[in-house]
């Protein structure tokens, strides 16, 4: 895919002086060497684009540079200075910030608050709003980032939480600001938005790490790239030269054969239908909610779900999955009433791939070979009398392990232990690999299955859903990423403040209308 025009930072003000060297930096963590021996500087003006697989070191090194973690060997120059090891005051203090892909404010705050939060001395009798008041809006007014000082940040959509994470780290005085999958959760014209802001950063002499699994935008919005792989800066390359073939090659150290989408079979008839389901809201977070919802979901079928976080994706999948109950309506599972109880959905042949796989996914403590059966340890199939039936749920964990080519930790390992495409194989293995003798599964609910992982493993969960999909399985993904929604979905619905605001066939939309509909814009549909 070839990006779309746009005001490219590069085109902004003239890349100046080097305001950030990364001098021969490793760091190992047992046997792992996270990074070995990594080299890179960023100019003053400059966007570096830093891309890689799950697992390439990319974390560890910003770790690094933040202070989180301490390099085994090499140092760290800002703006010529030598960046003290292991502290984060000191990184602040040299003028380094970081947006985090998951948003790090206080709900009950309101934006100015939030901005001010950690800032001030704490001998200080007193805080000193009105002048943080001005330095704010002027902040906002001259990177355009428009904000309401006085808004409750759990009232802001999730574009305008991020403009105020971003003016959080320019208020503490960043000159180098690393964003962190800063399009994740944003819709198509939020993006927009976004990548205007960095070219007024760039302009006045912000120097910026973009971090991205969506190789279309870095090469929209970067100067330079570069490429880790397996700990160690395998390429670096101005982003004129580069194109999203050559990166992935880069990425994973082979050629991507390019997918063509497949077309779906006949749907069949419908596995799972809401009719005008409504849920509790919740604490906080009034969006987060149904509201009258209806939804048909049918055999051979995959019904791709777009919408802005938290406009009630997440009590969608939650409510397929047996762990909310609705407040009024109805959800029938072939044909039954469906009822709230996680166990019997498994049992009825209901499979989840879980937002969270960090927290809700997997126990981390626990080994691998437990994860990958603990959906269905107390069936007949892994118990008895109350006894786990500790060969037969190694004997599955194997046959997860190898179907699903998890890699990076035994089966005795705990599951923290993998990487986070490894976790997601696992969990994806789980819920589409049934015992032997039991049937495959009849619902799949795959909420954000490849969110943060790169593109190889994103192509394999990928792969996997579609092929579920051919045998049969009705399939449920909701997903923040159009590129996924368009190239996977057979239907594709948009949920907006609870509400299904349109449902139709993938090829009848357009990303524009996508985003419209995301946005609340109903005339969209």
């Amino acid at each position: 895919m070839t990006p779309s025009p746009s005001p490219r930072p590069a085109e902004g003000g003239g890349v100046g002086d080097t305001v950030l060297e990364l001098i021969d930096i490793s760091k190992r963590f047992g046997e792992l060497l996270a990074n070995d021996g990594i080299s890179l500087t960023l100019a003053r003006g400059e966007v570096l684009a830093l891309l890689g697989e799950n697992g390439a070191g990319k974390s560890t090194l910003m770790s690094i540079l933040f202070g989180h973690y301490t390099a085994d060997s090499g140092r760290i120059r800002v703006f010529g200075r030598p960046l003290p090891p292991g502290d984060p005051r000191a990184a602040l203090a040299a003028g380094v910030g970081m947006v985090h892909q998951h948003f790090t404010l206080a709900d009950n705050l309101d934006v100015l608050d939030n901005i001010m939060l950690g800032s001030e001395p704490l001998w200080r009798p007193f805080t000193r709003r009105a002048p943080a008041r001005a330095r704010l809006l002027d902040l906002s007014r001259r990177f355009g980032l428009p904000v309401d000082p006085d808004a409750p940040v759990r009232n802001l959509s999730v574009g305008e939480r991020q403009r105020v994470e971003i003016l959080k780290a320019l208020y503490r005085g960043a000159r180098i600001l690393i964003l962190d999958e800063p399009t994740a959760v944003l819709t198509p014209q939020e993006g927009e938005a976004l990548f205007a802001v960095l070219g007024q950063m760039v302009a006045q002499g912000l120097s910026i790490i973009f971090i991205s699994h969506k190789l279309g935008e870095v090469l929209r919005v970067s100067h330079r790239i570069a490429v880790l792989r397996a700990g160690r800066l395998v390429a670096q390359a101005p982003a004129a030269d580069c194109t999203q073939e050559s990166l992935a090659r880069s990425m994973v150290g082979h050629d991507i054969a390019a997918r063509e989408r497949r077309p779906a079979p006949a749907p069949g008839p419908v596995v799972c239908e809401l009719d005008q389901v409504v849920t509790r809201p919740q604490a906080g977070a009034a969006r987060e909610r149904l509201a009258g919802l209806s939804l048909r979901l049918r055999a051979g079928e995959l019904l791709a779900v777009a919408g802005v976080s938290g406009n009630g994706q997440l009590h969608l999948a939650e409510l397929l999955c047996g762990v909310r109950s609705p407040v009024s309506g109805t959800v029938r599972l072939q044909g039954a009433p469906l009822r709230a109880d996680p166990a019997w959905l498994v049992a009825q042949g209901v499979a989840r791939v879980p937002e969270d796989r960090h927290a809700v996914g997997v126990v981390g403590d626990l080994p691998v070979w437990e994860n990958a059966v603990s959906e269905r340890l107390r069936s007949p199939a892994f118990s008895r009398l109350g006894w786990v039936r500790r060969a037969a749920a190694r004997a599955q964990a194997a046959r997860v392990l190898q179907a699903f080519d998890v890699r990076g930790a035994g089966a005795g390992a705990p599951a923290r232990a993998l990487s986070g495409g490894n976790m997601q194989k696992l969990i994806l293995g789980r819920a589409l690999l049934p015992p032997a003798g039991a049937a495959a599964p009849r619902l799949i609910v795959a909420h954000q299955p490849t969110w943060g992982l790169d593109i190889g493993a994103v192509d394999y969960v990928q792969q996997q859903l579609l092929q579920a999909r051919d045998a049969g399985a009705a399939v449920l993904l909701v997903s923040d990423d159009l590129d996924e929604v368009l190239a996977l979905g057979d239907q594709v619905a948009v949920m907006h403040d609870g509400r299904l605001v349109a449902q139709r066939a993938a090829a009848d939309w357009t990303r524009e209308a996508i985003g419209l509909a995301m946005a609340g814009a109903h005339h969209a549909a």
